[in-house]
């Protein structure tokens, strides 16, 4: 492969080092240390090299090198293997180290058949190059903002807590939990949330130990972080502990890594290490420094080369002689040749079945009937997700409930009242009001071994945090080959139908950003007497295969009871003990004129228009989908060929809304029958009155009949 001039520069300083005179150690950190510390380093440089000749050849794929930063393998080597680490993408130093520690491991394959995006890959499967490997207790993280401090957080607060909820982890009670990433990302929004969440539980004298590595090379691709910043910021956090360190410097920098570590898991605090560190060969493979450095700065930092800090280190002490050291590092680099010529041209995915196999579960689990007492007097819908919750705690220790209001309050519906006193402040508890902290708390909890169903309070608030669903909750698996995963339900409150009450925020009806995240499930319940059956299904689901479930709790059927007129009592039930099947529709009626599919508040209004429309003779069947991703195909299939007009009512807006999904399923299925669809309206949902106007009616319903 062509000569970097990195690697130049190296082999040229090292040679031209004077040897020591005489063998100098130093108790701070051992020879023996110290060599390790540098083959960990010199091994992650040569996959960088490997890795850029790779893309040459067109043999890989990915160039995010860790050139400039292998000084985190004094995390690497000061961390216990089984203290779980979410890693930065430059953190290949800490993999080659804590791989070293583990016998057996194949660090160097790992990495390059990531890069190769091979099958070979133990992590991903050769769907991403990621750090990964359930054996050496690292989680796949392909986050370039700083996406997994927020399930972090939420990790170290569950291995606080489950020896006190008499859980199983897997990892030690005393373990920390190790989460590096960039200096651009301390300024994103979800980086800033996850560390004000750490300095409020630690504020609060919560138990919370994790170890923040800021990894600072002072670019966030061509944009400079302003000189002070990231210190000023990192060591703003209260009762979280900070230290600077050189990456440069091994001494300091192996001194500080096991220091901290000690500190965090004797004390349960978090603290941050802020290391410096230099970027070398560009952002990545495509990135042409030279546009934003100039040469004579891009070959000035090659004197801040923390591998050659570690060779003066080595030098100075009499340790190694320059000879000795570029032998070492020559041996380095043939062993990642050697793995490179035998990998050749490795196995790749070839076809849609092995790409999403992690994705989507064959066959689902049989769902039990609710083995709790029936209660005999009608529920609301609030009071049905109640009890469901009730019972779900009781059932299930590892279960638990959270989010803003859920617990003193009971919910800011009332519809978790009563669960905190029963069950306590470990299962039942309030959080910060930050829906990042909120998803995180439970992505954290899940891949600990819990069960979280977190409640996010407003549909609409959702938007603030999606990411952590589609970017760390639903991939997991999928960027993990079904290594790791993070079971949880979901609750949201939202849709509309509130007479316009507290404006779009409090109304709104957008579903399509979950619907658009493979493997997420989603569903709407509707009648009471199947909203509880409902929810254990999404949390049966999550238990036994992993999948991630959200639960959209339409607000103005909460506490509704009448049906046709006031004083009916025909919408509050007595809950079906009956188990609900994942992809299991229910249906209103026996009518045969036209088949009304909808879901949610949708139900309520297709059944008062079917009432009307029966008063014309015309005689309808309503079919509510309750699973809105996916959307039960066969079943709305199966039915819909037994009728000669589909009429889908759908509460969401007309572009991108729930129909047109719905639509496009039975045109695939070649439906032959009249199909028509009502929505509401591409518009917010604005304050007061004015929301009839935007959104779908009984008379647009009964219209359209």
């Amino acid at each position: 492969m062509p000569a970097e001039p990195l690697d130049e520069y190296f082999t040229e300083t090292v040679r031209s080092l004077a040897p020591a005179v005489e063998h100098r150690p130093d108790r701070r950190v051992s020879d023996e240390l110290l060599l390790h510390y540098f083959d960990a380093q010199a091994q992650s440089r040569h996959l960088d090299f490997a890795a850029r000749d790779m893309q040459r050849r067109g043999e890989g794929f990915y160039t995010i090198g860790s050139a400039g930063h292998e000084s985190n393998a004094a995390l690497g080597l000061a961390a216990r293997v089984t203290d779980p680490a979410l890693l930065h993408y430059r953190s290949g130093g800490f993999y080659a180290a804590r791989a070293s520690l583990v016998p057996g491991s194949t660090p160097i394959r790992d990495v390059l058949a990531g890069c190769a995006a091979s099958t070979l890959d133990p992590i991903s499967g050769g769907r991403h190059k990621v750090f990964g490997n359930a054996a050496l207790n690292v989680l796949p993280q392909t986050s370039t903002i700083a996406s997994h401090l927020p399930r972090a957080v939420g990790l170290a607060l569950a291995l606080a807590r489950m020896p006190r909820l008499g859980i199983d982890c897997p990892w030690p009670a005393d373990s920390v939990v190790l989460c590096s990433f960039g200096d651009a990302s301390v300024n994103h929004s979800t980086a800033v949330g996850a560390l004000n969440t750490a300095a409020y539980l630690a504020h609060r004298g919560l138990p919370l130990p994790i170890l923040f590595v800021c990894e600072d090379n002072g670019f966030g691709i061509s944009v400079r972080s302003p000189v002070g910043w990231v210190e000023r910021t990192l060591a703003s956090y209260p009762r979280v502990g900070y230290r600077m360190v050189d990456g440069a410097d091994p001494v300091d920098a192996l001194t500080a890594a096991s220091e901290m570590l000690v500190s965090v898991r004797t004390s349960r605090v978090p603290a941050i290490l802020h290391l410096k560190a230099v970027r070398y060969l560009g952002h990545a493979g495509s990135d042409a420094e030279s546009a934003y450095r100039s040469p004579a700065e891009i070959t000035g930092d090659y004197a801040r080369d923390p591998l050659l800090g570690t060779a003066r280190e080595l030098v100075g002490r009499g340790i190694l002689s320059p000879e000795k050291i570029l032998e070492r590092y020559e041996r380095s680099r043939r062993s990642v040749d050697d793995v490179l010529a035998d990998l050749g041209t490795p196995p790749r995915m070839t076809s849609v079945a092995e790409v999403v196999r992690p994705l989507h579960t064959h066959g689902h689990p049989r769902i039990p009937d609710d083995p709790g007492p029936v209660p005999q007097e009608p529920l609301t819908l609030a009071q049905a997700v109640d009890r469901t919750l009730g019972d779900l705690l009781e059932q299930m220790p590892q279960v638990c409930v959270f989010g803003e209001d859920v617990a003193v309050k009971g919910g800011v519906y009332g519809v978790t009242r009563g669960l905190a006193k029963r069950f306590g402040p470990l299962r039942v508890f309030d959080t910060l009001l930050d829906e990042q902290t909120i998803l995180g708390t439970a992505l954290g909890f899940a891949v600990a071994g819990l069960l979280p169903i977190p409640e996010i309070q407003y549909l609409a608030y959702l938007h603030n945090a999606e990411d952590q669903l589609r970017g760390e909750a639903a991939t997991l698996k999928f960027f993990s080959d079904g290594s790791y995963q993070n079971p949880m339900v979901v609750r949201i409150a939202g849709l509309a139908y509130q007479r316009g009450f507290g404006g779009h925020f409090h109304n709104d009806n957008s579903l399509t950003v979950l619907r658009d995240i493979p493997g997420l499930t989603v569903a709407v319940p509707s009648r009471p007497a199947h909203a509880g059956a409902l929810l254990r299904t999404c949390v049966e689901l999550a238990r036994s295969t992993g999948r991630v479930c959200v639960f959209v709790e339409p607000i103005a059927l909460y506490h509704q009871r009448d049906l046709y007129e006031d004083g009916d009592g025909l919408w509050a039930q007595v809950p079906d003990p009956a188990a609900v099947q994942p992809g299991e529709v229910q249906t209103y009626g026996d009518g045969t004129d036209a088949l009304l599919v909808t879901f949610g508040n949708g139900v309520r209004m297709c059944l008062r228009a079917a009432h009307r429309a029966a008063a014309r003779g015309l005689d309808v069947t309503v079919l509510d989908l309750q699973w809105i991703a996916p959307l039960p195909v066969a079943a709305l299939v199966e039915h819909a060929e037994r009728f000669p007009r589909v009429l889908v009512v759908d509460e969401t807006r007309r572009s991108g809304g729930v129909s047109e999904g719905v639509v496009t399923a039975l045109a695939d299925a070649g439906y032959e029958g009249e199909v028509r669809r009502v929505t509401s309206r591409d518009s917010f949902v604005p304050l007061g009155p004015a929301a009839s106007a935007v959104l779908l009616s009984e008379d647009d319903i009964a219209g359209a009949l």
